[in-house]
């Protein structure tokens, strides 16, 4: 064929299709050809850059006082305290009572807790040294460890940004535990105990190998992790952070292992953040094997979920056929993927 008809011939992956998520089951509609439709719409004002180390009026600031009336102590490094105003409580209602099968309620119990990465307020995971951002991964493993033991699931998180509905901008995350297992963790579990019980291997550790072979979709990888844009992204810039090795829960990583997350974490970050050239804005949460019956096969992971899309200042809406059908985006993964690639971070460890 020549190759001047053979340029105008689009390549499948650049017309409308849909990626099946293997971790959920779901689908996503992948629209190429929109990328470049013109962009009317809001836009929101970049989040201010320049905070002081310490901000007297800061509720998770050293020595301040918090909005529940505690005080924070001077602490010097991770700190972690009981959510004052908690999603869940140790003792929810022993039962509730059933008024129609289409009208039902469960009990649910549960902790909330906050971890505080650093004293410096104007100081993110991305901008933290390797040391500290592996204290704060020593921390989140604590944490998974302590709790774990009591309930059946521990969702560790953070949200990053005004955009992600984040209430103080003391950089910080969280971390609930609760006696069910959440709607998302539900759909994982099923789907990586139904492929192990098939393949005899787990998913998402022969995913990170299809990943690192095809290579479009990487984004950074070392001798134990890697971080892909997934096949199946729903967010723009969408990260899936993986073990190459097997492995369950944070609390197992070992000391390198923890060490080498520190540093891809940090390089990841700091992409996202050279990307728009913005401290950019994300909900990220680990995935651990839950305490439940049938979680054969089930691997660490983490998932990062940032909201912008083609600046700092414009963002992913979903709204309308993503609300009342199924998620749809336009920039496909391997795009995103390249982009995010070309920022520049240092080589240091």
């Amino acid at each position: 064929m020549n190759d001047s008809i053979q340029r105008l011939i689009p390549s499948p992956t650049e017309l409308p299709h849909r990626r099946r998520n293997p971790l959920t089951g779901e689908w996503v509609q992948v629209s190429p050809q929109r990328v470049q439709r013109p962009w009317q719409g809001r836009q929101d004002p970049p989040a201010p850059q320049g905070r002081p180390a310490h901000d007297p009026t800061c509720y998770l600031c050293p020595g301040n006082e918090r909005a529940g009336g505690q005080r924070n102590p001077p602490y010097e490094g991770t700190f972690v305290f009981a959510n004052d105003f908690a999603a869940l409580v140790p003792d929810g209602p022993a039962v509730l009572p059933a008024h129609h099968e289409l009208l039902q309620a469960a009990p649910v119990a549960g902790q909330c807790r906050v971890l505080c990465f650093s004293p410096r307020h104007d100081l993110t995971l991305a901008a933290m040294d390797v040391a500290d951002v592996r204290a704060v991964i020593d921390v989140w493993a604590e944490q998974v460890e302590d709790l774990g033991q009591r309930y059946r699931w521990v969702q560790v998180f953070e949200n990053k940004g005004e955009l992600m509905g984040c209430s103080n901008p003391h950089p910080h995350g969280q971390v609930w535990a609760l006696d069910a297992l959440p709607n998302e963790v539900h759909k994982e579990n099923v789907s990586q105990a139904d492929y192990f019980a098939r393949q005899h291997s787990p998913l998402l550790l022969d995913y990170a190998t299809v990943e690192i072979d095809c290579g479009t979709r990487v984004v950074e990888c070392t001798d134990n992790w890697l971080a892909v844009v997934p096949f199946w992204a729903v967010w723009p810039f969408e990260v899936l952070l993986l073990p190459r090795f097997r492995v369950a829960h944070l609390p197992d990583l070992q000391a390198d292992e923890r060490l080498d997350l520190a540093v891809i974490l940090r390089r990841l970050l700091r992409r996202y953040d050279g990307l728009f050239d913005t401290s950019f804005p994300y909900s990220m949460g680990w995935h651990g094997k839950p305490r439940t019956e049938g979680a054969e096969g089930w691997q660490l992971h983490a998932h990062f979920y940032p909201p912008l899309l083609r600046s700092a200042t414009v963002r992913k809406f979903m709204v309308g056929y993503e609300l009342l059908a199924e998620a749809q985006r336009d920039l496909t993964a391997e795009a995103a993927a390249t982009q995010l690639r070309s920022v520049h971070v240092e080589q240091q460890q």
